[in-house]
């Protein structure tokens, strides 16, 4: 009989073929409880067997020497953070060292994303001491949550005064820039009053990835450690699943070009901008990458000691 394994991830739309039961294993039976944000505690989330977790309290725990989960070396989550820093539409900025000395507002510290995105700023020289940062809620219906948790520092990281919305304070001009992974409501229109910082943050993304060679890992497949013990063989059946699952989704929307108007042209540029096998997983592949974001979390102070990738993947290195 086959293993089966309860996960609860996001609702990417990749996961169709396999939520339609139109991609199947013969080595694992696999149920999706599609979740509208991470678990708080995968480890000791009851009816689950997996789920998807953030890269970056991941790797906190690793350091920590927390092993309550294996983490697979698949991102159920990558993207580049160029295109998610925003401004003001008549703010002066338009590159990330235009931002040194300036208050930088974002939608959490620890955040993989976020700590992707200060990794550009480092490449430009802006670092953590180069700004003054304030995390807080992007509008005024997210919720009011502790953002910083131990990473508080005065004067320097710090909540937005007063819980204010971070949109607010862009349009004022007490924020010159905020890193968020979702738009705001309407950022799109043509006069939402905010913009993308970089004016052409595609061809930024695209020079990134030639001078590093991989889109930002940002969440990962987790299972529970009882569960890999019982079932050895179905971390690699469940990716292998899961890429499947991608590759089916990937061929329809090619076939089914219609779902907007210029799909085909974005599905056209992605293969002309990036190699096919950009979105690869397994260890040998993203240990470049893997590594990268140790060496980030280490230089930002999110954690003490420089991991390496075999230190986050022990399971999986070869």
């Amino acid at each position: 009989m086959r293993p089966h394994v309860r996960l609860g991830l996001r609702d990417w739309d990749y996961l169709t073929p396999i939520l339609l039961g139109d991609v199947t294993s013969p080595d694992i039976d696999v149920e999706i409880v599609r979740l509208q944000a991470l678990l708080d505690d995968p480890a000791g989330a009851p009816g689950y067997d997996g789920a998807e977790i953030s890269f970056s309290r991941y790797a906190q725990r690793r350091a920590e020497g927390i092993d309550d989960v294996v983490a697979l070396p698949h991102f159920l989550m990558r993207a580049f953070r160029q295109r998610c820093v925003i401004t003001a539409a008549d703010a002066p900025y338009r590159d990330f060292a235009s931002l040194a000395g300036k208050t930088i507002g974002l939608t959490g510290w620890q955040d993989s994303g976020n700590t992707w995105t200060r990794a550009l700023l480092r490449r430009e020289g802006v670092g953590v001491e180069d700004a003054t940062w304030w995390a807080g809620r992007l509008t005024a219906a997210h919720p009011i949550t502790d953002r910083l948790g131990r990473f508080v520092r005065p004067g320097r990281i710090e909540a937005v005064p007063g819980e204010r919305p971070m949109v607010d304070l862009l349009k004022s001009g007490e924020l010159a820039a905020v890193f968020t992974p979702f738009m705001p409501p309407g950022f799109y229109e043509p006069d939402s009053g905010l913009r993308a910082l970089l004016p052409d943050y595609r061809a930024a993304e695209v020079g990134y990835f030639h001078e590093v060679g991989y889109v930002p890992g940002i969440h990962l497949l987790a299972l529970k450690p009882a569960f890999v013990e019982a079932h050895p063989t179905a971390p690699a059946a469940l990716s292998e699943l899961i890429d499947e699952s991608a590759r089916v989704w990937l061929a329809k929307r090619e076939k089914y070009a219609d779902t907007t108007p210029w799909i085909i042209d974005e599905l056209a540029r992605c293969a002309r901008d990036l190699p096919a096998d950009w979105n690869t997983n397994g260890f040998a592949v993203n240990a470049p990458m893997i590594d990268a974001f140790a060496e980030e979390l280490h230089a930002q102070g999110i954690v003490e000691e420089r991991l390496s990738a075999r230190d986050l993947f022990p399971r999986f290195a070869v």
